[in-house]
């Protein structure tokens, strides 16, 4: 019998394909943290995971992948697959609030798509990925600590400036933010939500947003405005990132926008360096 994945060059996948899966994601488990925390999670079958894994075949086996959800991520995408995903993209209404992703894959997706899919609200084409494996370079703050379930209404003011900040829009509308409530209470309650507060008030946050078995990646990252350029975002990560390799993943990653540069310098100091470039089209 001929195998399932030499059938087409572009499909659906499901659960018979994951040690495929696996071995693809695990050429770049940094850039590809998001996807396989996904799957790891849910499998592969679209209705548990809620979204769709197209794999890109090539000579009977399988080369690339692109998770297809509320965001649309490549995964070692090259031309070919490229071209592939993009066709399959336009031929169905926009889905996904953004394509992200490695940048070369995204730009190139981007570029076919763009036509079809309209004016983005951004487009972020140069974001440096950052990883570490080894404990802080600085000092933490031994003040940051896991966010407890009942400090969920004290931290939600703090991840929404962050969110409304970072992306240009709040997290809030639309389902009144019921999603996203209920997206920063999991990450409480999986123990993956960092803080410093103080008297009722955050003065530092992040989140742990993507598990692997091998890499995780920290997302919101976030200073009280007034707090600014004192050095308690650098401490405060230091703390996130020696937690983080002690007990979530023995990589800890993220990327940021090529134009922030204090916070460039904070990561830096902290010890994470570029290990790659992401790119961020925002619908």
């Amino acid at each position: 019998m001929v195998s399932v994945l030499r059938s087409a060059p572009l499909r659906v996948l499901d659960d018979r394909d994951l040690p495929a899966v696996r071995a693809v994601l695990a050429q770049d488990s940094v850039a590809n943290v998001f996807v396989a925390s996904r799957i790891e999670a849910a499998g592969l079958d679209s209705w548990r995971l809620g979204a769709e894994v197209w794999g890109y075949v090539r000579d009977g086996r399988l080369d690339a992948l692109c998770y297809s959800g509320a965001n649309l991520v490549p995964a070692c995408a090259g031309a070919a697959a490229v071209r592939a995903f993009a066709d399959r993209s336009r031929s169905r209404p926009r889905r996904c609030s953004s394509i992200v992703g490695p940048a070369a894959a995204v730009a190139a997706l981007w570029a076919r798509l763009g036509s079809s899919w309209g004016k983005p609200r951004d487009v972020r084409a140069d974001q440096p990925l950052l990883a570490t494996s080894g404990p802080p370079t600085v000092d933490v703050d031994p003040a940051v600590r896991r966010v407890r379930p009942a400090e969920f209404d004290t931290v939600l003011p703090a991840c929404v400036a962050m969110y409304t900040e970072e992306v240009g829009v709040s997290p809030l509308g639309g389902d009144g933010g019921a999603l996203y409530r209920a997206r920063v209470a999991e990450l409480i309650a999986a123990g993956r939500a960092f803080a410093r507060i103080e008297n009722g008030r955050v003065l530092f946050k992040a989140e742990i947003g993507a598990v692997s078995r091998s890499v995780c990646q920290v997302q919101g990252v976030w200073v009280d405005p007034a707090l600014r350029g004192t050095g308690l975002g650098t401490a405060g990560m230091a703390a996130v990132v020696a937690t983080a390799l002690r007990d979530i993943a023995p990589i800890v990653s993220l990327y940021v926008n090529d134009y922030n540069e204090a916070a460039r310098a904070a990561y830096r100091r902290v010890g994470l360096r570029q290990v790659g470039t992401f790119m961020s089209v925002l619908f």
